[in-house]
């Protein structure tokens, strides 16, 4: 029994990274090979310094010239290096090497793994931090297919040792977590950050595949992703993978709808349609290189207290199933978005909301923590050429139609609205749908909830079957219990 005083709080001990890649080298059976290219061989100089590697390291190796990596690896259609395939490419090669090389009939109880990364650190400008593919291919039985953990990291520090020893640290704190933690996933993220601090690496996708996460939904992943405040937003396509937001948005002319899609109306679609339309008679606008982006934030998901992880999943099945690009982010203000989107791209942007949202805008009690108040978060907002498309708001009671002419925002404020009204950065959207100004989401969804009857002509017809044959928002336990009490 361990000595216990009197006043001790109880806390989670967490193994020095010594000890993590200690206990990998002593484990007789865990045997592979560390290739990382980019930033020197960090991860495997901390299995070499806890001792006993040999047992462990079959191969360490850095293809730092271009053409010996293209020899081993294959030549990318792209021509990049730090990119997903490539980090494919090297776990293949090498796990096929050391099943040629490695003798099952002489070996039965090795467990074969292949680390790898593929990464850009800081320039010597120091104007790009840099980024990097992490992975790993590896089995927890001799019988058994391999599991695979890969994931993107965006490093934030300013000197190239430190983001080596943080990818160094990185390293180990992966393929501990892949060998003794890959039963709990959602925890195996979180000591992916042991001994490293949030703010010197951010990693913005990750994706599990393998025998041993077949249960696991990486969706469900990327949102513990923004959850845990490792990275401030995520995205997946319309085939419901998860997907590197630079993929996506980089050079791209941008447009974002943000919502709670619970779940998604006429209105919605409406919106995005009409905005879209709008937003391609803009000049160097072009369909082929314009990206959709339906937002979710993290505080729209928290609505009803502590997130519901079935009820963002049954979100993101309606949105993929009409084939939208999806972003699960942290952000509250508009400002964070646009500087968000900005990271990747100086093209073209749109911002589609309804009046409510434009009048949140322009309402100073969102900016009291930026020194600049509300100018410092309308100058981020508003820069270059983004646009916000307005869709029009219905008074239930008047039937009065509230547009960008006739809303009121705070008498302070009403100068700064007419100076960006006027200079042509909000723009109404006229060609809206009259017949459903009076569809709610919440509405929707209560009427769901409550095994009512009507609902059905409110949504599209793909998300009416949709929610009906999946059983999205409970629609089964709902009807049923409906039916029970009358």
């Amino acid at each position: 029994m361990p000595i216990t005083i009197m006043g001790d709080k109880e806390f989670e001990n967490v193994p020095s990274i010594k000890s993590k890649a200690l206990r990998i080298n002593l484990n007789e059976n865990i045997y592979g090979t560390f290739s990382e290219i980019g930033a020197g061989q960090e991860t495997v100089r901390n299995f070499f310094r806890a001792g006993g590697a040999s047992g462990t390291i079959a191969k360490a190796m850095s293809a730092y010239d271009k053409d010996f990596s293209d020899a081993i690896y294959g030549v990318e259609n792209d021509r990049r290096y730090v990119t997903e395939a490539r980090l494919k490419k090297m776990l293949s090669h090498e796990i096929g090497l050391i099943e040629q090389r490695i003798s099952r009939e002489k070996h039965p109880n090795k467990l074969f793994f292949s680390y790898a990364n593929t990464v850009a650190t800081i320039d010597f400008a120091k104007k790009y931090k840099g980024h990097g593919w992490v992975g790993i291919r590896y089995q927890v039985s001799p019988e058994e297919d391999y599991n695979e953990i890969s994931l993107h990291v965006r490093f934030h520090e300013n000197d190239a040792r430190h983001q080596q020893n943080t990818l160094g640290i990185l390293g180990v704190n992966l393929i501990y977590g892949a060998y003794y933690k890959y039963d709990n996933p959602k925890k195996l993220l979180r000591y992916l950050y042991d001994h490293i601090d949030k703010d010197q690496i951010e990693i913005d996708t990750i994706n599990f595949s393998g025998p041993r996460f077949e249960g696991v939904d990486n969706r469900l992943m990327s949102l513990q992703l923004v959850k845990n405040g490792m990275t401030d937003a995520v995205m997946f396509a319309p085939d419901g993978n998860n997907v590197l937001p630079a993929k996506i948005l980089y050079k791209k002319n941008i447009l974002a709808l943000r919502g709670s899609f619970r779940p998604v109306t006429k209105v919605n679609m409406d919106m995005y349609e009409r905005s879209l339309e709008l937003f391609l008679k803009e000049s160097k606008v072009e369909k082929e290189n314009t990206e959709v982006i339906f937002e979710i934030t993290l505080s729209n998901l928290r609505a009803e207290g502590e997130i519901d992880e079935r009820d963002f999943m049954d979100r993101a099945k309606l949105l993929c199933s009409l084939g939208q690009t999806v972003m699960i982010s942290n952000f509250q203000e508009y400002y964070r978005v646009v500087e968000y989107f900005s990271r990747y791209s100086k093209q073209r942007m749109g911002l589609t909301m309804g009046v409510n949202n434009l009048v949140d805008v322009f309402d100073e009690k969102y900016y009291r923590h930026l020194s600049g108040g509300i100018l410092e978060a309308f100058g981020k907002l508003f820069f270059k050429d983004l646009k916000v498309y307005l869709y029009p708001l219905k008074d239930p009671e008047t039937g009065e139609i509230t547009t960008s002419d006739n809303l009121k925002v705070h008498p302070r404020m009403k100068e700064l609205y007419k100076f960006f009204k006027y200079n042509g950065r909000v723009e109404d959207i006229e060609n809206y749908n009259p017949e459903i100004l009076d569809v709610y989401s919440r509405e929707v969804l209560q009427m769901i909830s409550e095994g009512k009857e009507g609902w059905e002509d409110m949504l599209p017809e793909k998300t009416t079957k949709m929610i009906k044959e999946h059983n999205l928002f409970h629609y089964k336990e709902n009807k049923k219990k409906a039916e029970t009490e009358v």
